[in-house]
């Protein structure tokens, strides 16, 4: 899909990429909050995983894409094995990323962090990192 085309998807165009790309219906969700309960990211992320799944099943994209929250979950799976309707909320979460890439929208940039840092962060957490932030 060209970029221009990804930059006007109308919010129920995004609802389906985003079921398409994560294989994970959203509106399966009904707002319990054990996935945030339970996130161990929720300090450090803007919009809790439970309103991530409200925010999608209302097509707010502009609030998704302001959150940090797609781009600093951990895919621990903790909220989806929590989740008592078995919803794959790290899936939705890469789907949102993927999406946010394709318009070049990215989080990180590589060059941009230091020589110092780059030496004592530890590899597999760069490698995991770099695939998650950068695809």
């Amino acid at each position: 899909m060209p970029l221009e085309i990804l930059k006007t998807l109308s919010d129920e165009t995004f609802k389906k990429k985003v079921m398409e790309i994560s294989g994970e219906n959203f509106h399966k969700c009904y707002q319990c909050g054990t996935c945030s309960g339970s996130c161990p990211m929720a300090e450090h992320i803007t919009v809790l995983p439970r309103r991530v799944m409200a925010f999608l099943q209302l097509g707010n994209r502009e609030k998704l894409e302001q959150s940090n929250t797609p781009w600093t979950c951990a895919s621990c799976h903790t909220c989806q094995v929590r989740c008592p309707r078995g919803i794959d909320i790290p899936k939705v979460m890469e789907a949102l990323r993927l999406l946010q890439l394709r318009r070049n929208i990215n989080q990180i940039e590589p060059s941009s962090i230091s020589k110092k840092e780059i030496v004592d962060l530890p590899q597999i957490a760069m490698v995991s990192g770099f695939r998650k932030l950068t695809s």
